[in-house]
């Protein structure tokens, strides 16, 4: 794949972002894309090797090495570097709807499970991944997909997330009358609400649905199902009315900190406070009381990829400080190889939010919070052992207006939708649903994504999406072209 020796020839150069003090000023994405020739020669660097790890093993598990997706990542790495783009492009289409996501805000197991890795250089994927599909678009390689055939089979698809998304547009390419429910104004779930704008525009959620309104997907927006506010949807009346309907909500029920203090104002979920900038932003309307970082000591309590998000969002609406602890001890800086490889690693991380200018604290307990006139104003700290155990004399405070709670999130929201369905839930309170078929315990009744495996990535929901469409073409069809 590529040039045979570009590995040994060719180092390792990827994506650079914009300046700091340049880049804070607005919420636009801020990566500088690679030249045409840098992408050539990086793509070039893909080796031959045995193994390639990248394409993933299949395994749903956490850590599992390579491409969720399954992306055929030496075949389109092998085609930018001869030059053709268009058939890179239907390459890494045919296995994942929304490369423009993924090539933006995936982790990219795909690049820790490289055998270039080994030795700390692996090919830069995520980089490459980004630029065929950007191409794509520029040159309008992606036209709706129409299906040559209607099957006279419906399918509702609750939520319009990436699982949501992906599951409705393969089911539309099989011929069926797909309709997308989503409780909130537009589609994109997290991809819209909680991810900011500076880490992916909302514009290429826009594009995406209209090729998929072309495709005859059909969206009903404000329309929460099994809920009691105005213009909800009875989810008994969406059984009568299709012929399988798919859950493809997230797992929206957030983990809290209940310590003494938790009542006092200016603690709020990180979420919360996401969603209200992603608004702002849009211009649609902030409900509720603002939430702001302005002029404020922020204290971001998680050390995942929304604690990150909630960082570069506070610096960018002027905080005074802002400082990220976690319960976790901090990881080491480099991996050891022999034990990790291909598996994603745990190791020391810095995602671009973070090197904007925040604090990080590692193995840190708050044990309350004190506040002055029902605000928040400190967080009494200890610092914990290797058991999370508080280690005496370690105790110490951090000022703070703000707090965000960014701990993950614990499963899908019970009240609703889930309630009046009376699907099972599995011991950690997601839907049960099998793997290989995506059934729950109602009939007709599918679930993928968060909903079902509970909090992870969006390239597995895409990926979840498209395997439950494929589940949803077997049942109503007898049988099924869809790819996995």
């Amino acid at each position: 794949m590529g040039k045979i020796t570009g590995f040994l020839e060719i180092e390792r150069h990827d994506r650079v972002y914009a300046p700091v003090a340049e880049r804070v000023k607005g919420y636009n994405e801020f990566v500088v894309p690679l030249s045409d020739k840098d992408l050539g020669d990086q793509a070039a660097r893909c080796m031959n090797c045995g193994i390639p790890y990248c394409h993933g093993t299949g395994s749903a598990q956490p850590g599992a090495p390579g491409c969720p997706v399954n992306n055929q990542i030496p075949d389109w790495n092998d085609l930018v570097y001869q030059g053709n783009w268009q058939e890179a492009s239907r390459n890494l289409h045919s296995t994942n709807n929304f490369p423009e996501f993924t090539g933006r805000i995936c982790p990219a197991p795909c690049e820790a499970s490289c055998t270039l890795n080994i030795d700390d250089n692996p090919v830069t994927i995520k980089t490459i991944e980004c630029a065929i599909v950007d191409r794509a678009w520029e040159n309008g390689w992606l036209v709706p997909e129409l299906a040559s055939v209607k099957t006279g089979q419906s399918v509702a698809v609750i939520g319009a997330g990436p699982a949501g998304l992906a599951c409705a547009q393969q089911l539309a390419r099989a011929g069926h009358d797909v309709h997308v429910y989503e409780k909130l104004a537009k589609a994109g779930g997290l991809l819209r609400y909680g991810i900011p704008d500076f880490k992916m525009e909302k514009h290429l959620i826009d594009r995406r649905v209209a090729q998929m309104e072309a495709e005859g997907v059909t969206f009903h927006y404000n329309s929460p199902v099994g809920g009691s506010a105005a213009g909800a949807v009875d989810p008994a009346e969406l059984l009568k009315q299709y012929d399988a309907v798919a859950l493809t909500g997230g797992a929206e029920y957030p983990r809290d900190l209940p310590i003494p203090g938790r009542d006092l104002s200016g603690i709020h979920f990180a979420m919360d406070f996401l969603t209200q900038q992603n608004r702002r932003v849009s211009g649609e309307a902030v409900n509720g009381e603002d939430i702001l970082a302005t002029g404020k000591h922020v204290v971001v309590i998680g050390g995942g990829d929304t604690g990150s998000d909630c960082i570069g969002t506070s610096i960018r609406q002027g905080a005074t400080s802002v400082t990220q602890i976690e319960i976790m001890a901090a990881p080491p800086e480099k991996e050891d190889k022999g034990l990790t490889w291909p598996n994603w690693p745990m190791k020391m991380r810095t995602s671009s939010s973070q090197a904007e200018g925040a604090v990080r604290e590692f193995a840190v307990l708050t044990q309350s919070f004190t506040g002055d006139n029902g605000a928040v104003k400190q967080l009494d700290c200890v610092r914990v052992d290797a058991k999370f155990q508080p280690i005496p004399g370690t105790e110490f405070t951090l000022q703070a207006d703000l707090v965000l709670l960014a701990m993950g999130f614990v499963s899908p929201v019970k009240e609703g939708l889930l309630e009046k369905l009376g699907v099972a839930l599995d011991p950690r309170g997601n839907v049960a649903a099998d793997l290989s078929h995506f059934t729950t315990s109602v009939d007709k009744v599918f679930a993928a994504g968060d909903m079902r495996r509970g909090q992870s990535l969006v390239v597995w929901a895409i990926r979840e999406g498209r395997l439950c469409a494929r589940a949803i073409d077997q049942f109503l069809m007898g049988s099924t072209t869809l790819p996995k």
